[in-house]
Protein backbone atom coordinates (compact mmCIF):
# COMPACT_ATOMS: atom_id res chain seq x y z
CA UNK A 1 0.00 0.00 0.00
CA UNK A 2 2.50 2.64 1.21
CA UNK A 3 6.17 1.72 0.98
CA UNK A 4 7.64 5.01 2.13
CA UNK A 5 5.82 6.84 4.93
CA UNK A 6 6.92 10.29 6.12
CA UNK A 7 5.93 11.20 9.68
CA UNK A 8 6.77 14.74 10.82
CA UNK A 9 7.09 14.64 14.63
CA UNK A 10 7.49 17.32 17.28
CA UNK A 11 7.08 15.48 20.57
CA UNK A 12 3.38 16.36 20.91
CA UNK A 13 0.65 13.83 21.68
CA UNK A 14 -0.75 14.37 18.18
CA UNK A 15 2.56 13.48 16.54
CA UNK A 16 2.79 10.35 18.71
CA UNK A 17 -0.67 9.33 17.47
CA UNK A 18 0.42 10.00 13.89
CA UNK A 19 3.48 7.80 14.36
CA UNK A 20 1.30 5.04 15.82
CA UNK A 21 -0.98 5.24 12.78
CA UNK A 22 2.04 5.12 10.44
CA UNK A 23 3.28 2.00 12.22
CA UNK A 24 -0.19 0.49 11.79
CA UNK A 25 -0.06 1.28 8.05
CA UNK A 26 3.42 -0.21 7.77
CA UNK A 27 2.27 -3.43 9.44
CA UNK A 28 -0.50 -3.85 6.84
CA UNK A 29 2.15 -4.48 4.19
CA UNK A 30 3.83 -7.26 6.20
CA UNK A 31 6.33 -4.83 7.67
CA UNK A 32 7.76 -3.98 4.23
CA UNK A 33 7.16 -0.23 4.59
CA UNK A 34 9.82 2.22 5.68
CA UNK A 35 9.00 5.11 8.02
CA UNK A 36 10.86 8.41 7.81
CA UNK A 37 10.48 10.25 11.11
CA UNK A 38 11.27 13.93 10.63
CA UNK A 39 11.71 16.57 13.31
CA UNK A 40 12.11 20.12 12.05
CA UNK A 41 13.59 22.59 14.49
CA UNK A 42 12.36 26.06 13.63
CA UNK A 43 14.69 29.01 14.10
CA UNK A 44 13.08 30.43 17.25
CA UNK A 45 13.10 27.07 19.04
CA UNK A 46 16.67 26.39 18.03
CA UNK A 47 17.96 29.77 19.25
CA UNK A 48 16.11 29.46 22.56
CA UNK A 49 17.44 25.95 23.19
CA UNK A 50 21.03 26.91 22.47
CA UNK A 51 20.87 30.11 24.54
CA UNK A 52 19.38 28.21 27.47
CA UNK A 53 21.79 25.26 27.18
CA UNK A 54 25.27 25.98 25.91
CA UNK A 55 25.96 22.29 25.40
CA UNK A 56 24.83 21.43 21.86
CA UNK A 57 25.12 17.68 22.55
CA UNK A 58 22.78 18.07 25.54
CA UNK A 59 20.27 19.98 23.39
CA UNK A 60 20.39 17.25 20.73
CA UNK A 61 19.97 14.49 23.32
CA UNK A 62 16.95 16.27 24.85
CA UNK A 63 15.36 16.54 21.41
CA UNK A 64 15.98 12.86 20.69
CA UNK A 65 14.51 11.86 24.07
CA UNK A 66 11.17 13.37 22.97
CA UNK A 67 10.88 10.64 20.36
CA UNK A 68 11.93 7.63 22.42
CA UNK A 69 8.31 6.38 22.70
CA UNK A 70 7.95 6.48 18.92
CA UNK A 71 11.29 4.72 18.38
CA UNK A 72 10.34 2.06 20.94
CA UNK A 73 6.99 1.42 19.23
CA UNK A 74 8.63 1.11 15.79
CA UNK A 75 11.23 -1.29 17.18
CA UNK A 76 8.55 -3.39 18.93
CA UNK A 77 6.59 -3.60 15.67
CA UNK A 78 9.68 -4.57 13.69
CA UNK A 79 9.31 -1.59 11.35
CA UNK A 80 12.35 -0.07 9.66
CA UNK A 81 12.67 3.66 10.28
CA UNK A 82 15.01 6.60 10.23
CA UNK A 83 14.84 9.67 12.48
CA UNK A 84 16.15 12.85 10.92
CA UNK A 85 16.45 16.31 12.47
CA UNK A 86 16.41 19.31 10.14
CA UNK A 87 16.40 23.05 10.78
CA UNK A 88 14.23 25.68 9.16
CA UNK A 89 10.61 26.37 8.40
CA UNK A 90 8.63 23.21 9.23
CA UNK A 91 6.32 23.37 6.21
CA UNK A 92 9.02 23.91 3.60
CA UNK A 93 11.37 21.35 5.19
CA UNK A 94 8.63 18.70 5.40
CA UNK A 95 7.63 19.23 1.77
CA UNK A 96 11.26 19.22 0.62
CA UNK A 97 12.01 16.04 2.55
CA UNK A 98 8.86 14.32 1.24
CA UNK A 99 10.08 14.97 -2.29
CA UNK A 100 13.67 13.96 -1.49
CA UNK A 101 12.74 10.57 0.00
CA UNK A 102 9.89 10.02 -2.49
CA UNK A 103 7.21 9.62 0.18
CA UNK A 104 4.08 7.71 -0.76
CA UNK A 105 2.14 9.38 2.06
CA UNK A 106 2.68 11.96 4.79
CA UNK A 107 1.09 11.05 8.14
CA UNK A 108 1.03 13.91 10.64
CA UNK A 109 -0.76 15.11 13.72
CA UNK A 110 -3.50 17.69 13.49
CA UNK A 111 -1.84 19.95 16.05
CA UNK A 112 1.68 20.66 17.16
CA UNK A 113 3.12 22.11 20.32
CA UNK A 114 2.53 25.82 19.74
CA UNK A 115 -1.19 26.65 19.71
CA UNK A 116 -0.64 30.45 19.61
CA UNK A 117 1.40 30.27 16.40
CA UNK A 118 -1.13 27.85 14.96
CA UNK A 119 -3.99 30.25 15.68
CA UNK A 120 -2.19 33.23 14.14
CA UNK A 121 -0.34 31.62 11.23
CA UNK A 122 -2.38 28.50 10.47
CA UNK A 123 -1.45 24.94 11.24
CA UNK A 124 1.46 23.11 9.70
CA UNK A 125 -0.83 20.16 8.93
CA UNK A 126 -3.26 22.38 7.01
CA UNK A 127 -0.44 23.88 4.92
CA UNK A 128 1.07 20.45 4.23
CA UNK A 129 -2.33 19.11 3.14
CA UNK A 130 -2.69 22.00 0.68
CA UNK A 131 0.82 21.90 -0.79
CA UNK A 132 1.97 18.26 -0.71
CA UNK A 133 2.28 16.32 -3.97
CA UNK A 134 1.48 13.00 -2.28
CA UNK A 135 -1.49 11.89 -0.14
CA UNK A 136 -1.64 13.36 3.37
CA UNK A 137 -3.25 11.69 6.37
CA UNK A 138 -3.98 14.02 9.29
CA UNK A 139 -4.46 12.29 12.64
CA UNK A 140 -6.54 13.81 15.44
Amino acid sequence: MFNNILVPVDGSLHSLRAAEKAIELARIDNHSSFINLLYVVDGSTSKYDVLRNWDLLEVTNKRLAKFQDIVDKANEAGIEYELKILRGDPVSQILKHAKLVKSDVIVLGSRGLNSLQEMVLGSVSHKIAKKAKCPVMIIK
